[in-house]
């Protein structure tokens, strides 16, 4: 009673506000309509506007248009590489004030551990961080992860301050042919918020799967498929990460009239493109760049994802709502000169002034020391399943090669682009090691090494030398996990992830170091891909069509069946 007291009375006038904002434009994304006067705040609510307030604090915002702070509506902060308070530094001060995350990286390493790790990290962010609770883990029973979570784990998670609902369903077949375990976790769900996860899902297979009321979509790649997503009462989130890029593809869709349905998000971003382009904040103003009206941008950005995920208390500069306030000296640019996150100015001491809590999922790579014979193909014909690389998005094409069998292997052929990939189970479960073909990378010599798999995140390796992937693999185990670049018996750079495999416990400026490090190694390799690391990563996750590798093979996702 006494804080509600006190809003209305700072909102009034008739105490000193908390803190106040003075001399900007507040740009009302409802009536599109420009604001002066103040912005008084109380605790983390904003409590007036439109007038003149005296406060115990006074920031001066002259000349500068204040919008509501940012939504990441869809991501996975390990993705970052960095632990949730190192993203919070790193991305906050972007105008990032609210991020709906799911840890389903983690979890599929450590379980419900990883989830209860980031809903207690949570608690001491400046941004707003939602843990959806992960509904796919693993994400197939086509693959070896660390933990299975089943709707009995997800249970206890649910009524954490931090929770909204159930994170994406990447289980769509599990989904619409009904399997057990999916109707149990969509039950215990029902009523609740669900994200959608259905790349190329249509027509009737499409309505069975919004039928069990799931009610967003990240995965749409072109302007038809967001469409008819929209047609049948999904919300669409337009994504912009490292790989998938369906900004360009999907920006002709987003006008005034379509933007209250439609929501930004970057699902998987690492420092480096965050340091060299930005965060929503580049999404926003590349949207406009392109030719879509502000206001649909910025609704998009802010408003549109706090309707989407019932978070009422945000999404506009208006009195009751949360002080979640970015304020920009370039509207069409989206440039950010100063961040209130629930009414903390965003500052280095403000991050500095924050708890932390220990790291998780220490020591997690326990893979078998394998070597050069472990990465032959055994085969005998010569038509080969490839996986074609499409650059910029995480779906693959399924290729036929013909590849001659010498000693019974089938050999790497860097003239052709036909790189040797391998997946290593890497959790002590069962030491799997599946071969294949890709092509896309441009490696001409070399390995590149990964334990940032998705989702199961077992240990994922292309070369064309089998010395150099076993130097680079056994390297994983020995520093944590993380990224290894190999050549000739050396390793050229490495970038080491101790948190689960996942995430460094280093600074995000030192972990952007290493990965320009890392991109540099792997272009002296010949890669011709601008994001080879995360790119790799995606080549593992057999519910992205349409053909891709795991621990125990080769994966049809249009069949969803493996086939060697």
């Amino acid at each position: 009673m006494a804080d509600l007291e006190k809003r209305i009375a700072q909102g009034r006038g008739d105490e000193l506000a908390d803190l106040v904002l003075r001399g900007g434009t507040i740009w009302d994304l409802v009536t599109d309509t420009m604001i002066e006067g103040d912005v008084a705040i109380c605790g983390d609510t904003i409590v007036g506007i439109g007038a003149a307030y005296e406060g115990r604090e006074v920031i001066d915002v002259t000349g500068l248009t204040l919008v509501p702070g940012f939504i990441d509506t869809h991501l996975h902060i390990e993705s970052s590489l960095v632990t949730p308070f190192e993203f919070d530094r790193c991305v906050t001060p972007l105008g990032v004030t609210t991020a709906i995350c799911d840890p389903h990286e983690i979890a599929n390493v450590i379980g419900p551990d990883g989830i209860r790790y980031f809903q207690e990290a949570s608690a001491h962010t400046l941004m707003d961080i939602r843990v959806q609770l992960s509904s796919c883990v693993p994400s197939t029973d086509m693959e070896t992860a660390g933990a299975r979570i089943e709707a009995a784990d997800l249970a206890p998670l649910m009524n954490h301050p931090s929770g909204i609902g159930l994170a994406e369903f990447m289980n769509y077949p599990g989904v619409i042919h009904r399997d057990p375990a999916a109707m149990a976790k969509l039950a215990l769900f029902e009523g609740r918020h669900i994200d959608g996860h259905c790349p190329l899902l249509s027509g009737s297979d499409l309505n069975a799967y919004a039928a069990a009321g799931i009610r967003t979509e990240h995965e749409a790649t072109t302007a038809g498929e967001a469409r008819e997503k929209l047609q049948k009462g999904m919300r669409v989130l337009i994504r912009e990460g490292s790989v998938s890029k369906d900004l360009h593809a999907l920006q002709p869709l987003l006008t005034q009239i379509t933007a209250p349905y439609m929501c930004l998000c970057t699902d998987d971003r690492n420092p480096l493109d965050i340091g060299e382009e930005g965060h929503l904040n580049f999404m926003v103003a590349e949207l406009i760049r392109l030719g879509s009206p502000p206001l649909a941008a910025y609704r998009a950005a802010s408003l549109s994802g706090a309707e989407a995920f019932g978070l009422k208390d945000r999404g506009q500069i208006a009195p009751g709502r949360r002080a979640d306030i970015v304020a920009l000296s370039d509207v069409a640019g989206c440039k950010v000169e100063k961040v209130f996150a629930g009414g903390v100015p965003v500052t280095g001491a403000a991050f500095a002034a924050r708890a932390t809590i220990p790291p998780v999922g220490r020591h997690s790579v326990k893979a078998p020391q394998v070597g050069p014979q472990d990465f032959r193909t055994t085969a005998n014909r010569e038509d080969t399943d490839v996986i074609g690389i499409l650059e910029g998005k995480i779906i693959t094409e399924h290729l036929h090669e013909e590849i001659p069998i010498e000693d019974g292997d089938k050999r790497p052929d860097p003239a052709r682009d036909l790189v040797r990939i391998a997946v290593v189970e890497r959790h002590g479960k069962n030491g799997n090691i599946a071969t294949g073909f890709v092509k896309g990378f441009g490696l001409k010599a070399g390995a590149i090494a990964s334990t940032v798999c998705h989702d199961h995140h077992n240990i994922a390796c292309v070369g064309i030398d089998y010395d150099d992937m076993a130097l680079a693999a056994n390297r994983l185990s020995e520093i944590e996990g993380g990224f290894v670049v190999a050549r000739d018996g050396k390793v050229l750079a490495e970038l080491a992830l101790p948190v689960a495999g996942l995430m460094s416990l280093a600074p995000f400026e030192e972990v952007r170091a290493r990965l320009q490090e890392l991109r540099a190694a792997a272009k002296s390799l010949g890669v011709t891909l601008n994001e080879p690391f995360l790119q790799l990563a995606f080549l593992a996750l057999p519910v992205i069509p349409a053909l891709k590798i795991t621990d125990r093979g080769m994966v049809d996702v249009t069949r969803f069946e493996l086939i060697g």
